[in-house]
Formats: structure tokens, sequence, C-alpha cells
């Protein structure tokens, strides 16, 4: 196991009718501004019932933030909170909004300078407004982490930043808040989240054995309940225990002291910028097809996750035991719902070198756990996804 570190001071509140609980996590006297995406949680009454709980503080609303939260946008945010002098920020929606609410929360105090330097140049964030969520679609664990992924429609970038500044005071994780989420994205997020359990998984064996526990329970989890899940909206169990292996799928505690991957988001990242396609998406196509090319450097660890997960026969040969394991991962996804190459979604061969090009752009050039994922490589991904 790898040296490390582990700091998580997010408070989560889970369960049912935990919503009660806000005026005891944000500072009485707070001006807040409730951050949103869409119509969805003024249909399902969660607006009204946040404005409710929150009736004895100062509340203001900005809404529309986009499934990929545009930087733009957020910058009309930022504008608004600066000018009206609102003090606390709370995020009510999932990842995309949660991701909106950290670039909002450290780009209001950073006033020297364009703040999209923090994404594109990583200057460091010393302060940011403080926020919690209230989350409603479980799939991308922001609501436990000090990570965002923000787009700049103008540069056609999607960039990630990270800072301790903008971890959640708080998250809000009530089951029942998932029981309306259509069928798509039901489907991805539980395939984002299983994607980021293996990024932090799928690499090489540094005898961590608690984090590879953790890591497995969390991957059968997901494939128990995920159909679950599809057929049965409203079970409660089964969405619980989905939000939270969400959660737990990015918080930190599976990637201490282990070796981490990340190529796979990194080109779907581009994909997303290039083509619109919904993140899960980009990463069911993109993950079989990276682990087939990679899969000698990824053997030992393909092998664990064969057994463990797919209960494969070890007395298989070894090559025989790998394309099964990811045989059955693409099924995973396929039966979630989740398409797994390009022409499900009418893209051909041109989008390749598109994609490559962009990702040179971004200086992606040395991705995955041992830099080895160059333009080279992810063309071979690519063309295997067509």
């Amino acid at each position: 196991m790898n040296n490390f570190q582990f700091v998580n001071p997010v408070k989560i509140i889970f369960g049912k009718n935990t919503l009660e609980n806000l005026p005891s996590v944000i500072p009485a006297g707070s001006k807040v501004l409730i951050i949103y995406g869409g119509g969805s949680i003024k249909r399902s009454g969660l607006l009204n019932e946040i404005k409710n709980t929150l009736k004895n503080y100062k509340l203001g609303e900005f809404g529309g933030i986009e499934p990929n939260p545009s930087y733009e946008k957020l910058m009309q945010a930022v504008e608004i909170i600066r000018s009206e002098k609102y003090n606390f920020l709370l995020a009510a929606g999932g990842g995309s909004v949660i991701d909106g609410t950290k670039f909002i929360a450290a780009a209001v105090p950073f006033m020297a300078d364009d703040p999209w330097k923090i994404i594109s140049e990583h200057i460091p964030v010393k302060k940011a407004v403080p926020f919690g969520t209230v989350l409603t679609l479980p799939a991308t664990g922001s609501e436990m982490n000090n990570g965002a992924v923000i787009t700049r429609k103008s540069l056609k970038s999607k960039l990630p930043f990270m800072s301790a500044a903008v971890f959640p005071k708080f998250s809000i994780l009530d089951p029942v808040y998932t029981y309306t989420l259509p069928q798509k994205q039901i489907a991805n997020g539980v395939v984002d989240a299983f994607i980021h359990v293996m990024e932090q998984y799928m690499t090489y064996p540094v005898n961590a054995k608690i984090q590879d526990r953790f890591s497995e329970g969390l991957l059968l989890t997901l494939i128990e309940e995920g159909p679950k899940a599809l057929q049965n909206p409203q079970n409660y169990d089964v969405r619980a225990n989905i939000m939270w292996a969400a959660t737990l799928a990015l918080n930190g505690l599976i990637s201490s002291g282990v070796p981490q991957d990340w190529s796979t988001h990194m080109v779907g990242h581009e994909i997303t910028s290039l083509y619109g396609l919904d993140h899960a998406q980009t990463l069911a196509i993109v993950f079989p097809s990276m682990l087939k090319v990679m899969k000698n450097e990824k053997q030992q660890k393909l092998l664990q996750y064969g057994n463990r997960i797919w209960d494969i026969d070890t007395n298989m040969p070894v090559e025989a035991q790998i394309d099964k394991a990811i045989q059955k991962t693409q099924s995973f996804f396929e039966e979630m719902g989740v398409k797994t190459h390009f022409s499900d979604y009418h893209l051909d061969k041109s989008v390749v070198e598109k994609i490559i090009d962009s990702l040179i752009s971004h200086n992606m050039t040395k991705l995955g756990e041992n830099g080895s994922v160059n333009p080279d490589i992810v063309r071979k991904v690519l063309n295997l996804s067509l």
C-alpha cells in the first residue's frame, strides 16, 4: 500500500425526512442562494420544501445549471452573489449542480483575475463561499468530495479542478428524492458510479487489501441493485444502497494509498464537449475498449476482478478470463440500458481524430496510472469503440 493522507470533512445526513435538518447546519442569519438545474425540483415539490424549511432565512434562487455546467452560466450566478451579497449556497440537484456550485463558490472571492484560471492554470483556491447540498441524483460523488468538472462552451473545453476549499459543509442524502428520476438518469448514475470505482481499482496491485475489498463491495452492490432500480424505482432499500454506493465511490476513501487511472474519464470529457453525449454514455463507450487495449498492464487486477466480481473460473486460460471479465462489464452497461459503441449514438470513425486533437490541445497526452495512455493508445481505444 502506498503512503497517503486522508481527510474528508463533509457531514453526511442520510435517510428519510432528513431535509428538516437544514436549519441546524446552515448558520442562522445566512443569506442563502438555492442553486438548481432544470425544473424537476419545482415539479417534484422539493424546491418548495426547501423554502419552507428555510423560511426564517433570506433566500434567493438561481436555476438553469446545465447537465455539463458551463462557465458562462456559472459566472452569471457569481455576479448575482457578489452584487446581492449572498453568504451561503445550497446546491439542490445532482453532480452537475454540485460541481457548478463548487466553481461558483470558488469564483466569487476570486476577483483579481479571470476565474477560469482556477481551472485552466490550476491557480490554488484560498477561500470559497460555504455551501451545502441536497442530493437528488446519485452518480458523481460530488456531494462528498472536493472536485468538479466545468465546461467552457466558447473554448469547447471540459476540465476538472480540485481544492480543499470546496468540500461541501454538509450533504443531505434522502433516497426518496430519487424516486422520480427518469430511467435514463438512473442508468447513467449507476454506470458513472461503477466506472468511478473501476478508475481507482483497475490499475495494478499494491497490496491494498482494504481498498480492494471496499471497491469490490461497491461494484457488487451496483451490479445487484442497478437493474432492480430500473424495475422498481420506488424501492427505498435499493435506492438507498445505490445512493450510498455512488457517494462512497468518489469520496477519497477507496483511492487512498492506491494508483489511479482516470484515462477513460479524460477521453470521455472530450467526447461530451465535442458531441454532447451524456457523461456516463461516454464512459460506457470508452471503458471496455480501454480495458482491451490496456489488458497487459492491468492483467493482475483484471484477473482478480473477473474472479471476485463475476465468479470467473481461475482454471480457464488467462486470456479467456480477461476477455470474459471485459465482456461481462460491457454486458452490464448494456443491461442498464447504456449503449457501448459510437455507432449506437450515430457517430462514426470521423470522431477519432477530432477527439485525439482535442486531447492534445488540452495537454492530455500521458494518461492512466503509468502515464502510458498516449494519443496512439487512445486511437486504438476509439477505433475499438466504433
